[in-house]
């Protein structure tokens, strides 16, 4: 298909913080946004009625949730009988991949983003990850990021249609903005976009009606950031 005349970006939207503030950030520069979110048997699904918030607060052109199963292979604390770690120390968080990691998540995530934009034709597909204030998960490295965009570029119509030389510049970038920043960083730049961080949910093990428990890595992770920003937790009052 050939580019939207009107720039369209596909943003991963999980309902959580960074993934809002990427929104955010995408519709900032004037793009079509179009949001994708995946119900893919995680604990804390409650996050996909947080999605929807996001999307329709943030203006997404459309929103779109995708079913998924990931519950068959299980592995990890999101998707299996596995315990969700609590009241971890940054030292803890830090030194190892836990048990919250879904396996290959974010490759199977970005592959039906990529799907998506060779039939759009988006030039842009927007995730975010964070290489800073994050949970030790190998694929929310920048090494990763440029792997995949490579993989994207090699493998779809979209990146190979005229004849394209391996030095031209990407047709399909796969973008990060969040990813070199911490989380007060983070929150204050959706601050400064006018999200509204009350509408997110980032806790892996939320009680009823989405209360955060206010002990995974998560909400420790995300209370760190609005204490270093400055700023109080609206989903938190």
């Amino acid at each position: 298909m050939p580019p939207d005349p009107v720039p369209t970006t596909i943003v991963l939207l999980s309902g959580g913080l960074d993934s809002a503030v990427t929104l955010a950030i995408a519709r900032a520069t004037g793009d079509r946004c179009l949001a994708l979110s995946f119900d893919y048997g995680q604990r804390h699904r409650i996050e996909l009625e947080a999605a929807a918030r996001v999307a329709r607060a943030l203006g997404a052109h459309e929103h779109r949730t995708v079913r998924i199963d990931l519950r068959a292979f299980g592995g990890s604390a999101l998707t299996d009988e596995i315990t969700v770690p609590r009241d971890r120390p940054a030292h803890a968080m830090a030194a190892g991949i836990p048990v919250t990691y879904v396996p290959a998540r974010n490759t199977i995530f970005l592959s039906f983003a990529l799907a998506w934009a060779e039939v759009t034709g988006a030039a842009r597909i927007a995730i975010g990850v964070n290489a800073v204030d994050f949970s030790g998960y190998p694929d929310c490295r920048p090494a990763f990021i440029e792997a995949f965009e490579r993989v994207a570029n090699l493998g779809t119509r979209l990146g190979q249609e005229d004849g394209r030389s391996t030095s031209a510049p990407p047709r399909i970038a796969i973008e990060a903005p969040l990813i070199h920043l911490s989380k007060a960083a983070i929150i204050q730049r959706g601050l400064s976009l006018g999200v509204d961080f009350g509408l997110t949910i980032s806790c892996y093990d939320p009680g009823a009606g989405g209360r955060p428990c206010g002990h995974c890595d998560a909400c420790i992770l995300r209370a760190a950031g609005f204490a270093a920003a400055g700023a109080v937790d609206p989903a938190t009052r």
